[in-house]
């Protein structure tokens, strides 16, 4: 761009962002039908996984990593890798190495 055309713009922190019709403007997660139930399978799935860890803790650890996941445009992944999250923090939580299911490496 030539410096020209930069002339008699400002440019100030507090210019309006664009909006966005497909961000969530809450700051809680709250979650769809199909997130609900996804995220009743993993906590049931991640309870039979680590017995030794309270059933608190892990659908607290579950709820984290899918409200980490709250702005996300593409929904579609979210269980998968809120699930993958959740593993590897209960796993660090154990001092065990995480146990990936589905991992074909």
């Amino acid at each position: 761009m030539a410096p020209a055309t930069l002339q008699g713009a400002e440019r100030t922190e507090a210019s309006p962002a664009m909006e966005d019709p497909g961000a969530r403007t809450t700051e809680q997660w709250s979650p769809t039908p199909e997130e609900l139930a996804s995220l009743r399978t993993t906590v049931a799935r991640l309870k039979a996984a680590y017995p030794e860890v309270d059933a608190g803790t892990v659908e607290a650890t579950v709820r984290a990593a899918y409200d980490s996941f709250r702005q996300a445009r593409v929904r579609k992944y979210v269980p998968i890798l809120a699930e993958r999250r959740s593993r590897k923090s209960l796993a660090a939580a154990v001092g065990s190495a995480p146990d990936v299911v589905g991992d074909a490496r």
